[in-house]
C-alpha cells in the first residue's frame, strides 16, 4: 500500500458516520422501493457501498414478497420506516410493529400532512418522536427544511434529523441551500438529507454544504441503469465529504490567477 493509500485509509477511519453508538463507513443511505426488480434492488444496494437501507413496513409484508427484500440484503443495518403514516398514533404503531417484526429499534419517522407535496405534519411528527425516544427507540425524523424543527428534534432526543432536499420523489435537488446550509452548520445530531435528490451533483450539493449523510431512493430505482446510478451516488457522497472537508475557496468577481505573474519570459 502507497504511502497516499495509508493516509486516505487512516482520514476515512478518523472521520466515520456514527448515529446511536453505530459507527457506519458509508454517508449513502439507500432505499429499497420501486426498482424494477428485487433482483436489481439487491445489486443496485450492493453497488452503493450504504450500510443502512431503509424499507417501508407498511407497504412490504415481512411474510410475503417484503421478506425477499430482508433476505437478500442480510448483513446491512436496516432502518424501517414509517411511510403512509398521516398521524402520530400510527406512526408510533408501526414503529412498534417494525421493531417486533425485525428486531431493531432504529426507525425513520415520516408523519405525512398533505398528499400532494408529502410535506410533514409538524405537529404530528413531534409528538411521535417525543413518545418513540422516550419508548427507547433510535428515532430519525423526516422533516421539512426548518431549522427550528430539527432543532426542536434534536432536543427531543432524536438520534439524527432528515431534512428534504426538496419534494419526494421530484428530482429538484436542494431547492433551499441557505437553509441546509444553516441546519447543518447549526446541527446538534447528524443531518441526513431525505428526499429530492435527482443525480449525482445534487448529493455532491448536499455533502457540501455540510450534511452527514444522503438517503436516496428514487434517482437510483427510477434511473435508466439503478445499478450504475448507484454506483455514481457511492462516489458523489465521498466527493462532498471530501469537498466539505477540505474547504472551498471564497468566490470572487474577478479573475485572480493561479500562477505569479513576475519572471515571465519578455517581462
Amino acid at each position: 500500500m502507497s504511502h497516499h493509500d495509508t493516509a486516505l485509509t487512516a482520514e476515512a477511519a478518523e472521520d466515520v458516520l456514527e448515529i446511536a453508538g453505530v459507527r457506519l463507513a458509508s454517508r449513502l443511505f439507500i432505499g429499497t422501493a420501486g426498482y424494477p426488480s428485487q433482483s436489481i434492488m439487491a445489486e443496485a444496494v450492493r453497488a452503493s457501498g450504504a450500510d443502512v437501507v431503509t424499507a417501508s413496513i407498511r407497504r412490504v409484508s415481512l411474510q410475503g414478497h417484503g421478506s425477499d427484500t430482508f433476505q437478500r440484503l442480510k448483513g446491512k443495518h436496516f432502518l424501517p420506516n414509517t411511510a403512509g403514516c398521516e398521524t402520530a398514533r400510527d406512526a408510533i404503531l408501526t414503529a412498534e410493529l417494525a421493531r417486533e417484526a425485525l428486531g431493531t429499534n432504529w426507525i425513520k419517522v415520516e408523519v405525512i400532512g398533505d398528499r400532494e407535496s408529502l410535506y410533514p405534519d409538524v405537529m404530528e411528527l413531534m409528538e411521535a418522536c417525543r413518545h418513540l425516544v422516550e419508548d427507547g427507540f433510535v428515532v430519525l425524523p423526516y422533516c421539512n427544511d426548518d431549522p427550528v424543527i430539527c432543532e426542536r428534534l434534536a432536543d427531543l432526543g432524536c438520534a439524527a434529523v432528515m431534512p428534504m432536499g426538496s419534494l419526494i420523489g421530484s428530482g429538484m435537488g436542494v431547492a433551499n441551500p441557505a437553509n441546509l446550509e444553516m441546519i447543518c452548520r447549526r446541527a446538534k445530531v447528524p443531518v441526513i438529507v431525505d428526499a429530492g435528490i435527482g443525480t449525482a451533483s445534487d448529493a455532491v450539493i448536499a455533502m457540501e454544504l455540510g450534511a452527514a449523510a444522503c438517503l436516496i431512493n428514487t434517482a437510483v430505482a427510477k434511473a435508466d441503469d439503478p445499478v450504475r446510478m448507484a454506483r455514481a451516488m457511492r462516489h458523489a457522497v465521498e466527493a462532498g465529504r471530501h469537498a466539505f472537508r477540505a474547504g472551498r475557496i471564497p468566490r470572487r468577481g474577478r479573475a485572480e490567477p493561479s500562477s505569479p505573474q513576475l519572471g515571465l519570459v519578455g517581462s
